[in-house]
C-alpha cells in the first residue's frame, strides 16, 4: 500500500535519515487554503501519488482541479476516501468528529488518517472512538497558514521550514506515527510531539489567544483612530482577518484553556496599568525591556532551528 521513501529532516545530519513510507493514494477532505497547499506540495514532491479532494463547494473543487492541487474531485467524503491509504482531514475543527463517523465504514485496514486542526484533544478522542480496528489515526497540527481563505491562495511552499505538531497517545500505532511525521517532513516541515491535552493548553497561549486579542484590538477602536492606524497596528491585527467560522469553532473547542489564557493576560495588563499609575519611569522601562528581550530570544531560537 505504501512505498519506501528516504527523507532527510531539515537541519539534520545524514545519521538522522529515516525510512518512512510514501502514500500512493491521498484523500484530502476539505480543499481550502491548507488542503489545497497540501495537494500542491504532494504533487510537487511525491511523484506518483494520486490526490483525491473532497469539498462541499463545487466551485472550489473546480478551482483546485484547475490549479493542479487534486487529481479527482468529490462532493461526498465517503467516495473521496475509497481506496485511499492516507487521509487528511482539513475541515474546521467543529466538523471533524462527524466527518470521521461518515468515512469510518469505508476505510480500508492499514489506512492512516490525520488532520490539520488547531485543537487536538477532541479530534483524537473522536478518532479513537469512531475508526475501526486496523485504521490508524495520528493527530497533526501544521503551524502554517494565512489570514487568507480559500483554495485560490494555496501554495506548494506553504509548509517549508514550519513546525508540525503531532499528538500521539498510548493507543497510537508507532509505524503510523512515523509515517505521518515523515509525510510532513517530506513537505518541508520540522516535527515535534505533544500530548493532545498539553497541545491545547499551550496553543491557547500562542495561537488562540492572539487571534482573540487581535479581534478585540480592532473592535475597541474609535472609527477616527482606525483612519490613522499605521503598519504596526496592521501587523498586530493581521490575524483578525481569519475565517470567523473556523476561529469560532477553535475558540469554543478550547474555551477553558483560552479563558485561562485571558486571565493570565489580564494579570499582565493589570501590572502594566499599575506601573502607569504608580510606577517610576525606570520600572516601566524595565517591564518593556523584559518583553523585548524575551521576544528577541524567541527570534534567535527560531533562526537556529
Amino acid at each position: 500500500m505504501f512505498s519506501p521513501l528516504l527523507v532527510l529532516v531539515q537541519g539534520s545530519t545524514p545519521a538522522s535519515i529515516i525510512g518512512p513510507m510514501q502514500p500512493r493514494h491521498l484523500a484530502i477532505l476539505g480543499v481550502g487554503l491548507l488542503g489545497g497547499s497540501i495537494g500542491l506540495a504532494v504533487r510537487s514532491r511525491l511523484k506518483g501519488c494520486k490526490v483525491a479532494g473532497y469539498g462541499h463547494r463545487a466551485a472550489a473543487l473546480d478551482v483546485a482541479l484547475q490549479m493542479g492541487a487534486i487529481d479527482e474531485r468529490y462532493e461526498d467524503p465517503a467516495q473521496a476516501v475509497r481506496g485511499a491509504d492516507f487521509v487528511i482531514l482539513c475541515t474546521p475543527v467543529g466538523r471533524l468528529a462527524s466527518l470521521l463517523a461518515e468515512i469510518a465504514p469505508v476505510l480500508s485496514p492499514g489506512t492512516i488518517v490525520t488532520d490539520v486542526g488547531s485543537t487536538k484533544r477532541a479530534v483524537v478522542e473522536a478518532a479513537e472512538q469512531s475508526l475501526p480496528p486496523g485504521v490508524h489515526f495520528v493527530g497533526s497540527h501544521p503551524m502554517a497558514g494565512s489570514e487568507k481563505r480559500g483554495v485560490e491562495f494555496a501554495r506548494a511552499d506553504l509548509f517549508d521550514r514550519a513546525v508540525c505538531i503531532t499528538t500521539p497517545t498510548p493507543h497510537t500505532d508507532p509505524q503510523a506515527l512515523t509515517n505521518v511525521e515523515s509525510f510532513w517532513q517530506t513537505l518541508g516541515m520540522r516535527t515535534t510531539r505533544l500530548d493532545p491535552v498539553e497541545h491545547d493548553r499551550l496553543l491557547a497561549d500562542v495561537s488562540h489567544l492572539p487571534h482573540a486579542v487581535a479581534g478585540a484590538l480592532v473592535a475597541m477602536q474609535d472609527d477616527a483612530a482606525l483612519g490613522l492606524c499605521g503598519k504596526g497596528f496592521l501587523d498586530m491585527t493581521r490575524i483578525a482577518g481569519g475565517d470567523p467560522g473556523l476561529w469560532r469553532d477553535i475558540l469554543l473547542e478550547n474555551r477553558q484553556n483560552v479563558r485561562a489564557s485571558l486571565k493570565r493576560l489580564e494579570g499582565h495588563l493589570n501590572e502594566l496599568d499599575g506601573l502607569l499609575e504608580h510606577g517610576t519611569p525606570d520600572q516601566l522601562e524595565a517591564w518593556l525591556r523584559g518583553a523585548a528581550e524575551r521576544r528577541e530570544g524567541l527570534l534567535l531560537r527560531r533562526a537556529d532551528s
